[in-house]
């Protein structure tokens, strides 16, 4: 699985929702009110979806999560579910699109219907996020609300066999900022906090926002987990945008809550960016950096290289520093990054093959590719190596991605040519209220400071009534699991295994626990059925489709 895929999918749901609604092909269960597909008036398609959406929030939140948590999947009987990996019902996973995102969700339908139930559904989902908080103040990837004892097992078990996901392999008594966890945590307290605090939440934000400021390096940087390890996740790290998703965590606090404190550390954070991009004519930037600046290493399958995407995004957020400060120093090397970006892109050939416009990994020094293979069967005897041949491709970690440099060059000019007075809040202080909707798409950085409203996508009435009539009696909406795992059954062989069997799937032989597609299984894999599940990302996407039919702002 392409994990940032996965989950940048989720936060931005609506985008996914249209497209999926001719995905949405089970047989449908119908409503009471109509035949599927029979012509009915505008007041009664909202009083449908209005329904639809209770029925599916009251399956969610009184069926589904477990002490107001949620996993990612289950299967309809819920004797098998899954966040990343397998996981036990008694975990619930932090994250996206796990429990936060269901907060957010929750928190979203109550702001577009004004109905208490999806309040107090947000409300089980604070508590349970309250509950999963680690004494550090951030959060981990999962918890377990059978204890230490049980999270443990599964530690040793399930998550050290995950041969591909070596961020499961050790259970670290730290807090993670990889994959956004402690960020949409905190993002959805902060936004409980305005809207229903209790005493242990606002105790719980306090102490996230302290998180995130005592965990920054002097430099403004973050690493990936806090405390601190021994290990790669100590680096100034860009990966899986930390240090973004902890600058829009930081500016939400002070628009919204107006903690001055906090100024300083955006700064910083900003600031940070500028001080490790590297000197021309590679002026780009690593997945994370050591503490003489320069790209690093960290899981076997991540070179100490520059990374292209990276760089666009690193790019992305200088114009974003730009119009938030006015300060045209964030501007001042956009031109050598978007240089670089341009040298390094892949002839059409390469593109085409390899489905995107610029490899993922460059070499320091040369301006050449990096590739990264793999080999062996499972996480006893495989291994991860690194050369400029393309195959054998990698298959869930991809060798290209696509990069808009020409819309990167066009915000560039829109920015340069015209001066930009900075965000107003940033200025002048006070606060400004959040945005409304989290689910509709991820607010950038100008609408949380600046408090404007979203624009609502337009669903029209056969959208809506599409997701309605997929919902089938009990509420769900049920869809072909989109991975599935092998159930743990012990370690893998030792013994050496060099074929190119498992070198360009998502798994490996069956004692490895990581996900796959079931369509793109180990041709070693017997032939297996498709199964139908229970998704959070499923709910959130038909959920965000039906919120913004019934919204007041359409």
């Amino acid at each position: 699985m392409d994990r940032r895929v996965f989950v940048t999918s989720v936060l931005s749901p609506v985008a996914l929702a249209f497209g999926c609604a001719a995905r949405l092909d089970l047989p449908h269960a119908g409503t009471a009110h109509a035949e599927p597909g029979a012509p009915i008036g505008r007041s009664e398609a909202r009083l449908r979806a209005l329904e639809a959406m209770k029925r599916a929030a009251r399956f969610m939140s009184g069926t589904v999560a477990y002490k107001g948590g949620y996993v990612w999947a289950y299967l309809p009987d819920f004797s098998r579910c899954w966040g990343e990996l397998e996981a036990k019902r008694s975990m619930i996973w932090l994250q996206p699109p796990g429990t936060p995102s269901m907060g957010h969700l929750f928190l979203d339908a109550f702001h577009a219907t004004g109905d208490e139930l999806y309040l107090r559904a947000a409300s089980e989902v604070q508590s349970a996020v309250v509950s999963a908080q680690h004494w550090s103040g951030g959060w981990n990837y999962v918890y377990d609300v059978a204890g230490e004892t049980s999270l443990n097992e599964w530690y040793e078990t399930v998550g050290r066999n995950g041969w591909r996901l070596e961020e499961f392999h050790i259970h670290p008594d730290n807090a993670t900022f990889d994959d956004a966890c402690t960020a949409v945590a905190t993002q959805f307290l902060l936004r409980m906090q305005l809207e229903r605090p209790t005493p242990e939440s606002s105790l719980a934000l306090g102490k996230a926002i302290r998180f995130v400021k005592d965990s920054q390096y002097p430099s403004g940087g973050w690493p990936q987990r806090y405390p601190l390890s021994a290990d790669y996740t100590r680096l100034l790290t860009f990966n899986d945008d930390v240090l973004g998703e902890n600058i829009r965590t930081l500016l939400m606090a002070y628009a919204a809550l107006g903690q001055v404190d906090v100024l300083n550390n955006l700064r910083a954070a900003m600031d940070s960016v500028l001080a490790l991009q590297q000197p021309a004519p590679q002026a780009g930037w690593g997945l994370q950096h050591d503490f003489d600046g320069k790209p690093a290493a960290a899981r076997s399958f991540e070179p100490a290289a520059l990374a292209t995407h990276t760089t666009a995004k690193n790019v992305e957020q200088l114009l974003s520093f730009h119009a938030l400060t006015g300060d045209a120093k964030y501007l001042a090397r956009v031109p050598e990054a978007l240089a670089w970006l341009d040298k390094v892109k892949l002839t059409p050939e390469l593109a085409a093959e390899l489905g995107g416009t610029h490899p993922t990994f460059i070499q320091m020094g040369s301006d050449r590719p990096l590739y990264v293979h793999r080999r062996g069967s499972n996480v006893v005897n495989g291994k991860y190596y690194f050369d400029e041949q393309i195959a054998p491709r990698l298959s869930h970690y991809t060798p290209a991605r696509t990069i808009d440099l020409d819309g990167l060059r066009e915000r560039f000019q829109a920015y340069s040519g015209s001066g930009h007075a900075g965000c107003p809040v940033l200025k002048t202080g006070g606060s400004v209220p959040l945005p409304k909707y989290f689910s509709l798409g991820t607010p950038t950085l100008g609408e949380l400071c600046a408090g404007s409203s979203q624009k609502t996508p337009n669903v029209t009435d056969p959208q809506a009534m599409q997701v309605v009539e997929a919902l089938d009696a009990e509420g769900r909406w049920l869809r072909p699991l989109e991975f599935l795992t092998n159930p743990y059954r012990g370690p893998g062989d030792a013994a050496a295994y060099s074929e190119a069997t498992y070198a360009s799937t998502h798994v490996g032989d069956r004692t490895d626990t990581s996900p796959y597609r079931p369509a793109a299984r180990p041709a070693t894999y017997a032939a297996e059925a498709a199964l139908l599940g229970i998704s959070t990302r499923t709910f959130i996407e038909n959920m965000a489709v039906l919120i913004a039919y019934v919204g007041p702002n359409r």
